[in-house]
């Protein structure tokens, strides 16, 4: 049995950033890192989605292959991982 990622993020480069608290907002004295875990880059390749190692946030590449599939069915792609399966939009 496989378990959805946390979030899912549509996205419109294939280079994203994670720093695991870019949706969390807070009052005065804000400080995203300490809720967070370090800023890492990740890049999107043929799969259409790549997941942060830290915080398992799925980035999916908007009109891309893995765009409107089934997210719980699909592998864990971390970046610079190839997965040899190839997926199948639904």
């Amino acid at each position: 049995m496989s378990i959805p990622p946390p979030e899912v993020l549509l996205v419109d480069s294939r280079r994203v950033s994670c720093d695991g608290a870019s949706g969390i907002r807070g009052g005065k004295g804000f400080r995203p890192a300490a809720l967070g875990h370090p800023r890492v880059f990740l890049e999107i390749d043929e799969h259409g989605y790549v997941d942060c190692g830290y915080c398992d946030r799925r980035f999916v590449l908007r009109g891309g292959p893995a765009d409107g599939a089934d997210h719980a069915a699909l592998p864990d792609i971390a970046s610079a991982a190839s997965d040899p399966r190839p997926i199948d939009p639904v």
